[in-house]
């Protein structure tokens, strides 16, 4: 199954967000914005990569927008009454409230003052929100009867959201713009642990860490009130909704704080505007404000007042919040055209500004800006840049993909330096895969299809009564007296020696428990307190049963016992056979060197090289193959000497070697022995045998191949598992 994403805007780009979705067959378009930065066909994103025919209706199943900014729904009327889109459309009630009051803002700057031609009517934007349906937050959506969305809080501006969309076993969440850090007026951005398969997140600020909120006011403050000491006057480019009200009400405080009379003026309109949403939509609001909204409404501002354009021409000081936040047209810019020659002013900056606007470039440090073709601006004025930008910065962002759980991140809305740091550093952090596609280009993300199923209480208590008696527990709990883990748990990384084969040694009575507990090699018992690097459950338990499946049931594994009493169904057994080889000569030069074999005689007793202190420390764990196994002497103790008159039996002496393996590793925990050549442990056998095909791959005169032949059900798969690695280790160590 594969989830394709094509940025159609705000791909390695800030501006003219539009995302292109196909989820589970499902078409959908994330966001519908316009680019600032230009006043051309670019404005708009290139709707004809959806059809060349114009089709929408039919090629999109929904459009969904996260919020009011205009570069996530200025191009929205557009598309809908200029291309002719006539499908659903999604957005927050606040959103669906305050969207048509920015467009016809946009609108009556670009048409009626400079004049532009081929853009929305008035009444096209009234019917383009008659075709939004509003939703709430957490509500789930069935857009039809595959595809279901949900709204999450994304904080940022009032009504901002985030969108988790589901079809099928497929997921993908969907950010929006958002921000993690509470402000005087929103709550931080949240989302559950939806786990989705691709999290599609904004990146504006992928590369930046800010310092604390606290600081950056107190230097806003300070600057602001040092400017008008001065007699100069104040410019703060802000959008009409969100970062204004912020700053006025910090700035408010402060006014009356320090009981200042220096006029402080909002854009006309907008603070009433703001009121009327803020008071409306109180529950979007965070709980400071909800608890203190009816005592005193926090935007009903005493200092600031409402903008007149003929306060353009009095003497300053005085402090302007204008409208909009990039300078790139509207009340900011006129005032910025008049004020930036006076090196007493001051322009502060505090969010972003999309490269081509006037911001943008005041921001580069441009010391003359071309503003139009036939209007250039000399800039002496003092330019502050605070970041008091509602976006998640870097933190903010690793933060939510942690929340989320997600298995594939997409970057979008971000500069392309930036998203190449980011995605580096999402792919080392949290090992998962990170795509940052410019505009235009298609991804496919693989996603797996997992299917749910019931297991039963009885072959699970089964399975947990032989994990106890025979294998290893959930969790490995490291020696006391390991070392070799001391420089990865330090460090906060994972060793790679904790999977072991064979479960340590447990005390089948209350009396070898309590000596256990004096012993320093004893493993920490499981309330110890451990690092949290040094406990690890496993990755995956192996269960073994049988799939039970009817119609209109969830998929169940049952015991096949049971099953099988329950059903008129004989058992049947499937055996796995495979032959561990080993070099005759090699293994008869090898028991030479240990005195076993010597010419004409063989000792009377096995001389083993282990001391029984060694024997017993053997015992404890086997690893896994290709780890560094903790077998003490199994693999080099001797077999039984052999009569002197027998001729050597090399088959013999291998299963002898493996008897001997087998006992002293598992033998506390699984029944072994050995009968008339064949070594049995529960189903596993083990019996001499030398592979035919090994000896027709031997040419020549080169030692001919010999082995050992190992059947098991495949019940004991497990066990089969840990005795092969056991009989490998035992004959290559000859």
């Amino acid at each position: 199954m594969t989830i394709q994403i094509v940025p159609l805007g705000a791909g390695q780009d800030v501006g003219r967000s539009c995302i292109l979705v196909t989820i589970g067959g499902k078409n959908i378009m994330l966001d519908c914005g316009m680019h600032m930065g230009f006043n051309d066909e670019r404005r708009f994103p290139d709707f004809s990569y959806i059809s060349k025919t114009g089709d929408f209706t039919e090629m999109l199943d929904c459009v969904i927008i996260s919020h009011f900014h205009l570069d996530h729904c200025g191009a929205l009327p557009f598309f809908t009454e200029m291309c002719g889109y006539d499908g659903n459309i999604y957005m927050t009630h606040p959103t669906k409230a305050i969207c048509p009051i920015l467009l016809e803002d946009y609108r009556k700057i670009s048409v009626e003052r400079k004049g532009e031609r081929n853009f929305f009517t008035s009444q096209m934007i009234k019917d383009c929100m008659k075709k939004v349906i509003a939703v709430n937050l957490h509500q789930t959506i069935m857009v039809d009867d595959d595809l279901e969305i949900c709204a999450y809080y994304a904080g940022h501006v009032l009504g901002a959201a985030m969108f988790y969309i589901r079809v099928g076993d497929e997921s993908l969440v969907y950010t929006g713009d958002y921000n993690m850090t509470p402000d005087r007026h929103l709550g931080s951005a949240w989302i559950d642990k939806v786990r989705p398969d691709v999290l599609i997140t904004e990146s504006t600020y992928a590369t930046t860490i800010r310092d604390s909120k606290r600081s950056r006011e107190r230097d806003f403050l300070k600057k602001v009130h040092d400017c008008v000491a001065e007699k100069g006057n104040v410019i703060i480019p802000v959008f009409a909704l969100g970062r204004a009200q912020e700053l006025c009400i910090l700035i408010e405080t402060y006014w009356e704080r320090m009981d200042l009379k220096v006029p402080i003026y909002f854009s006309a309109g907008l603070t009433e505007k703001a009121n009327h949403f803020y008071r409306l939509f109180i529950n979007w609001t965070n709980e400071k404000i909800k608890s203190t909204f009816v005592q005193r409404n926090m935007f009903d501002f005493k200092h600031i007042k409402a903008w007149d354009r003929s306060y353009i021409d009095q003497p300053g000081p005085m402090v302007v919040f204008a409208t909009p936040g990039m300078l790139h047209s509207g009340t900011s810019l006129e005032l910025f055209k008049k004020w930036a020659p006076d090196p007493k002013n001051m322009v502060i900056m505090p969010g972003y500004c999309v490269a081509g606007t006037v911001g943008s470039k005041v921001l580069a440090g441009e010391k003359r800006i071309q503003i139009d073709s036939y209007t250039a601006v000399d800039v002496n004025l003092k330019v502050k840049n605070l970041s008091f930008s509602a976006h998640a910065d870097a933190k903010g962002i690793m933060q939510l993909i942690r929340q989320c759980d997600a298995k594939n991140v997409v970057l979008v809305h971000g500069e392309k330096s930036s998203m190449g740091f980011l995605k580096s550093r999402i792919m080392t952090e949290f090992g998962i895969p990170c795509f940052d596609p410019p505009n235009g280009t298609t991804i496919s993300i693989e996603t797996s299809h997992v299917i749910p199923i019931e297991v039963s209480a009885k072959l699970l208590k089964k399975h947990l009564a032989q994990s106890s008696a025979s294998k290893p527990p959930l969790f490995d709990y490291p020696s006391n007296k390991s070392k070799n883990n001391d420089s990865a748990m330090d460090t906060g990384m994972e060793s790679s020696t904790s999977a072991h084969l064979s479960s340590p040694s447990s005390p089948s009575s209350p009396d070898q428990g309590s000596s256990d507990e004096n012993n320093s090699d004893a493993p920490s018992p499981p309330n110890a307190r451990l690092e949290p690097s040094s406990v690890k459950p496993k990755d995956k338990i192996l269960i073994q049963g049988m799939l039970v499946m009817e119609d209109g049931k969830t998929i169940r594994l049952e015991d096949a016992d049971d099953l099988l009493d329950r059903i008129p169904m004989d058992m049947h057994t499937v055996r796995f056979e495979v032959t561990k080889q080993f070099n005759e000569t090699a293994l008869r030069l090898a028991a030479e060197e240990a005195n076993l074999v010597s010419v004409g005689a063989v000792p009377a007793e096995p001389i083993s090289s282990a001391s029984e202190e060694e024997e017993k420390e053997s015992t404890a764990a086997v690893h896994d193959a290709g780890e560094d196994l903790e077998m003490g002497d199994a693999t080099t103790t001797s077999a039984r000497p052999l009569p002197a008159s027998q001729d050597w039996d090399v088959h013999a002496y291998a299963l002898d070697l493996v008897h001997h393996a087998l006992e002293r590793a598992i033998g506390e925990h699984v029944p072994i022995r050995c009968e008339n050549g064949v070594i049995y442990a529960r189903t596993v056998e083990i019996r001499a045998g030398t592979s035919a095909a090994a000896k027709e791959a031997s040419p020549g005169d080169e030692a001919p191949a010999s082995g050992l032949l190992i059947g098991w059900d495949y019940r004991d798969e497990d066990l089969a598992t840990r005795i092969l690695s056991i009989v490998t280790l035992t004959l290559a160590a000859k």
